[in-house]
């Protein structure tokens, strides 16, 4: 495809050229309206706006595993794991104390993630908060003195003890929502749910959910502990999970789902091209066929075509991601991640555009005719998905 600069507008180009101000001044509000939330607000971040009402609440799971969170949530990983240069930790705290006033409920990290710093970090940044928002974690990958071992370890006193660790990090008396990070192939699922299910009794957690396995799994769970929510990568650039199932079992049993990379690792972005030069000690994207520098410049035809729709609706691609996968279901809530204010602010801002499903469709249509280059893991990632 012939590229034209004109439809290509870049996260820098689009945040230079409009404030947010006047972003809520003369972009059509509507995605609130799409999903069926109950708000009335006219700009997110208006000066008459209380924080606690800024952000429209989508439900995931159901019956006694429902979870009322901001219908976007926040992925803290990047913020000490895998995502190169990152500020210190006063900025770093300073964006989540943003990110709360802002409306944000739904914070997400786990063990895994540094690993251990990232949840000291948002129990340190949160933990003042922990009344009114949300931190959710995930066990399952092997730490043992705080390095990873490149294992799975979802045994029952190895849960129990990553529960106890996990809320002495997070400065909380009990997880929200404690995931799955990876199925233990040598850990019969019943026995991971019945773990949980006692720690819920107990207390310590509030309720579950899984990452990236498949519908025998979640079945065999469900049964016998109510799921709240499945986690996996989903983004126009990887449909897998409508595809096999996952989002209709989801939507059969009462799960919620949240998507994890939900701008494909800062790809939909628009910042970042062949030329991009990943930190090797600090950035798993260098590793991942997909961000190779020949994947890279294929891929961009597809980002060009986002980023043309975008244009056309004074949208970033960024936020074309976000409205495409948000108006998928009112029980999806992506967890973008940024380490910039300016990114917060334009993520969140997705809320107040309004395509009709037509439009959204149109889009998935024309992205689906050009294929993906690259995987988007490489085979040690891959082995350890559940399906």
């Amino acid at each position: 495809m012939e590229e034209n600069k004109d439809n290509n507008i870049s996260r820098r180009g689009f945040l230079k050229t409009a404030t947010l101000a006047g972003a809520a001044m003369s972009l059509p509000f509507g995605l609130n309206k799409v999903f069926g939330a109950e708000t009335g607000m006219t700009s997110l971040f208006s000066e008459n706006n209380d924080a606690s009402d800024a952000l429209p609440v989508r439900t995931l799971g159901s019956g006694k595993a429902a979870f009322d969170v901001s219908a976007l949530g926040f992925g803290v990983m990047g913020m000490t794991y895998n995502r190169s240069y990152h500020p210190d930790k006063k900025q770093c705290i300073r964006l989540l104390h943003q990110a709360v006033d802002r409306g944000v409920t739904l914070f997400d990290t786990a063990i895994i993630y540094g690993p251990i710093s990232n949840e000291l970090l948002a129990g340190e940044a949160l933990s003042e908060y922990k009344n009114k928002i949300n931190v959710t974690t995930k066990f399952g990958h092997e730490v043992i003195d705080g390095k990873s071992t490149g294992r799975q370890d979802s045994r029952p006193a190895t849960v129990r003890q990553y529960c106890e660790d996990s809320l002495r990090r997070l400065r909380i008396d009990s997880i929200p929502m404690f995931y799955q990070h990876r199925f233990d192939p040598k850990t019969p699922i019943e026995e991971v749910a019945s773990t949980i299910s006692d720690l819920i009794k107990e207390g310590k957690i509030q309720r579950w959910g899984m990452c990236e396995v498949g519908l025998d799994v979640i079945r065999k769970a469900h049964a016998v502990c109510p799921l709240t929510a499945i986690q996996s990568e989903y983004h126009l650039m990887h449909r897998l999970v409508e595809e096999n199932g996952i989002l209709d079992i989801c939507k059969e049993l009462g799960i919620g789902f949240v998507p994890y990379s939900p701008i494909n690792r800062g790809f939909l972005g628009g910042t970042l091209n062949e030329y991009t030069q990943f930190d090797t000690t600090n950035d798993n994207r260098q590793t991942l066929p997909r961000f190779q520098p020949d994947a890279m410049r294929a891929n961009t035809r597809i980002l060009n075509i986002i980023q043309h729709f975008g244009h056309t609706r004074g949208m970033t691609s960024s936020q074309v991601a976000l409205g495409w996968l948000m108006q998928k279901a009112p029980w999806v809530v992506p967890i973008p991640g940024t380490t910039k204010l300016s990114h917060l602010d334009e993520n969140l801002n997705t809320l107040t555009f309004n395509c009709s499903p037509e439009e959204w469709k149109s889009l998935e249509d024309e992205v689906a005719t050009i294929a993906v280059v690259g995987d988007r893991y490489n085979a040690e990632q891959q082995r350890q998905v559940g399906y």
